[in-house]
């Protein structure tokens, strides 16, 4: 089971279509602060390592008693209302994601409606297009809120957050939604000189990281503003409630009378950390033994860890003893730190020659990672077991055995080779083929 929320970025978006620069044309020139916000919004999301995205709009069509979801399997955006058909996209739908959010949901007794319709509503309908037009890829989520409580609309959030914890993927979400129209003696919804008061306590709430404030504004406040995105950021503050919170308002700007809110509600960046081979192989180790967990190891990926390569993880005890050491001759994943956290379980769970490592022992180990670079076919004579590892095979190619390099007490070639035939079982005298190998060789200090 894993610890850390899949809930790993959450986020206020605004949904002017003016913002779409086929609908827009000259105008966005006036929007350009939360246009280059959005940009900055998806590249966070994208550095979140959300596989999926939940958008709720405040535009999708209203159920007084339920919350409603667009069905799958695909879902389809455009512009063409707005003069603008050739700006448009398609997503698919996040299917397993949205049965679990309407099983939690349901678990607290709130209905999610599924429309029929495929076409979005405008508030959807923009966030998603920055987000695609910036070049994250991925699987969508699209809901709308409803006419219940402030309280059920922070309940439903929660329930979010469980059915994303349940599918385990990382998961972002996102609340479309303006702030006052009432902003200018020519907004859309007319003026009112109270309206700014709404959008300074969002702004200032978010500012001090403390969305919670937002669900305390007053409701006569919030009519007089004629917002749209209220209950849209109460579903993500309950979705967001029990994470640390990384409130950042990216951009706010009101060029036509109405609010536009580009902000940050929390944000758990994959590789927020870095370890080395030995200590991802540690930690791999350490998290399996002792809570049964494999260790996500997207959180560490840098540098050499991000490419495939094969490697042998060993651990052995301070007084210097093997106690376990497993490898792959080939890489089998799709990075080194993948390959690092699978095979320093196995080193410690599976290696025959040894009992799996108990929880009162791991203090007393130490380990290391030999990265293997690609094999080349060799002869006898060109072996050395200080500098080269080597591969015996024998000429069916179903026997196979290995034996790293600089190994104390191997002290030539056919040493090394004879050890490594008996490994892959491979008989005294039998025809074999040699490759050998290079590692680079990361031990604990």
């Amino acid at each position: 089971m894993a610890t850390q929320s899949s809930l790993v970025f959450s986020a206020i978006a605004p949904h002017p279509p003016i913002m779409v620069p086929e609908v827009g044309r000259e105008s966005i020139a006036r929007v350009e602060d939360s246009i280059e916000a959005m940009a900055e919004l998806t590249q966070r999301l994208i550095d979140s390592g959300a596989e999926s995205v939940i958008v709720i709009s405040p535009h999708a069509p209203l159920e007084a008693d339920s919350f409603v979801a667009y069905q799958g399997p695909e879902v389809y955006g455009d512009f063409t209302n707005f003069s603008a058909p050739d700006a448009y996209f398609v997503a698919g739908v996040d299917e397993e994601l949205l049965a679990a959010i309407k099983e939690a949901a349901a678990g607290e007794r709130y209905a999610v409606f599924t429309l029929p319709s495929h076409d979005l509503d405008h508030g959807t309908a923009v966030p998603l297009y920055f987000l695609f037009r910036n070049g994250w890829e991925g699987k969508v989520v699209t809901l709308g809120y409803s006419f219940l409580s402030n309280e059920d609309h922070l309940r439903f959030g929660a329930c979010i957050k469980r059915a994303i914890d349940r599918v385990g993927r990382r998961v972002a979400f996102i609340a479309s939604g303006d702030l006052s129209h009432r902003l200018k003696p020519h907004a859309p919804a007319g003026y009112n000189p109270d309206a700014h008061v709404f959008d300074e306590q969002v702004v200032d709430a978010l500012r001090s990281n403390a969305p919670q404030k937002i669900t305390e504004i007053d409701y006569n406040l919030r009519r007089l503003a004629g917002e749209c995105g209220y209950r849209s950021m109460l579903v993500a503050i309950g979705a967001s409630s029990d994470l640390p919170l990384s409130c950042e308002v990216l951009s706010y700007e009101a060029p036509f009378g109405v609010g536009y809110l580009v902000a940050q509600l929390t944000n758990q960046q994959l590789a927020t950390d870095y370890l080395d081979p030995p200590a991802l192989a540690r930690q791999a180790v350490e998290t399996y033994i002792r809570d049964g967990d494999v260790l996500d190891s997207r959180r560490f990926t840098r540098g050499l860890l991000t490419a495939p390569a094969p490697c042998f993880v060993s651990l052995k005890t301070l007084a210097g003893d093997l106690r376990g050491c497993i490898g792959t001759i080939e890489p089998s994943r799709d990075t080194l730190a993948q390959e690092i956290v699978a095979n320093a379980i196995s080193a410690a769970t599976n290696d025959p020659r040894f009992d799996p490592v108990r929880t009162e022992e791991l203090s007393n180990l130490r380990y290391s990672v030999d990265v293997l670079f690609p094999p080349e076919e060799t002869v006898m004579e060109e072996l050395d077991p200080s500098v080269f590892g080597v591969i015996v095979e024998d000429e069916s190619g179903a026997h196979r055995g290995l034996l790293l390099p600089d190994i104390s007490g191997i002290t030539d070639a056919k040493q090394q080779v004879e050890i490594a035939a008996r490994k892959g079982g491979i008989g005294p005298g039998k025809p074999i083929k040699l490759w050998r190998f290079r590692v680079e060789r990361f031990r604990e200090k």
